[in-house]
């Protein structure tokens, strides 16, 4: 218990320098690879922006992980993620890594066995269409469960239809 509370000013200036040094390999490594590094476009996206976070802290306060060791996994990570991205534009890679939107409501019905499937709450639903500024039912045109996770609702006049085009998943 002695060790919780012990403090060395060379464990100290070890923490400083390593952190120092995985923050520049972060940035550097994140403008060579670009903005996607920390999006929210897919669960793989996500996946990896945790990973790099559980190794900068491994290599933040842990003795036994060097920051050279630390900048080679980032450097490994986002060369994956760089790979990754350049094949998702087939559909094949696409299909196994992206998650399908799902669609929650259509026309101003609730498709309960999505919501279920998706485990997403009436209440949910309710608050995402108040936060669109949807005062009717009959607004609202689609509800949409993004791959991101995120909620998207389309709403408009009852004579406009949507796209095609935005509704392909």
């Amino acid at each position: 218990m002695k060790e919780w509370f012990k403090f060395s000013t060379d464990g100290f200036l070890s923490i400083i320098l390593t952190t120092i040094g995985i923050y520049v390999a972060l940035i550097v490594l994140t403008r060579i690879s670009g903005k996607r590094s920390f999006s929210k476009m897919s669960s793989f996206d996500f996946s990896l922006t945790v990973a790099i976070g559980s190794i900068m802290a491994t290599v933040i306060i842990s003795k036994s992980v060097s920051l050279q060791y630390g900048i080679s996994a980032l450097a490994i990570i986002y060369s994956i993620q760089m790979l990754v991205a350049a094949a998702r534009r087939t559909k094949f890679v696409q299909q196994i890594i992206d998650n399908k939107p799902t669609l929650l409501m259509k026309d101003g019905k609730l498709l309960k066995a999505n919501l279920k499937k998706c485990k997403v709450s009436n209440s949910d639903i309710k608050a995402k269409l108040r936060e669109a500024n949807v005062i009717q039912l009959s607004e609202v045109k689609a509800v949409i469960f993004e791959s991101t996770g995120d909620i998207s609702v389309l709403h408009g006049t009852s004579d406009k239809s949507i796209d095609e085009w935005i509704m392909d998943f």
